[in-house]
């Protein structure tokens, strides 16, 4: 109750300058008609880094690239794999990684997240990864 014009000392946010809410609709969840990442990625290579929903993985916009030009396709399998990834060097201590799929190679800012790079197999072999301080093999 109110009590010499307070309200018992509780902080009542500004309401007023919330962020609007993007409306979803049944294509946006998981499982839907269009595959999300896909969709962020291509409607975002312009930024600096792009974001996946929630603490999800970020893309560089250089990784962007690396992706669209060398034709690989990040699917939610692959996704998931690459977080699953980041979990797994966050605890054991990895900082800047490389992380090696069925389908590519991707350097890894676990820290923050962000894929900074990716190639296919094909471009890996023979390639020298440098400033990287673990790597992890998942299928």
């Amino acid at each position: 109750m109110a009590t010499d014009g307070k309200i018992n000392n509780f902080l009542i946010p500004n309401v007023s300058k919330l962020p609007k809410h993007k409306k979803i609709d049944k294509t946006d969840q998981i499982g839907g008609g269009k595959n999300e990442f896909q969709e962020l990625l291509k409607g975002q290579l312009e930024s600096e880094v792009v974001k996946a929903p929630s603490d999800g993985i970020k893309l560089s916009t250089h990784a962007a690239k690396r992706l669209q030009e060398r034709n690989l396709a990040m699917d939610s399998n692959e996704y998931f794999k690459l977080k699953g990834a980041i979990d797994k060097l966050k605890s054991k201590g990895g900082q800047d990684s490389l992380v090696i799929t069925d389908k590519a190679a991707y350097i890894v800012d676990v820290g923050n997240n962000t894929i900074v790079t990716a190639m296919d197999k094909q471009n890996m072999l023979e390639n020298v990864f440098t400033k990287i301080d673990s790597t992890l093999i998942v299928n």
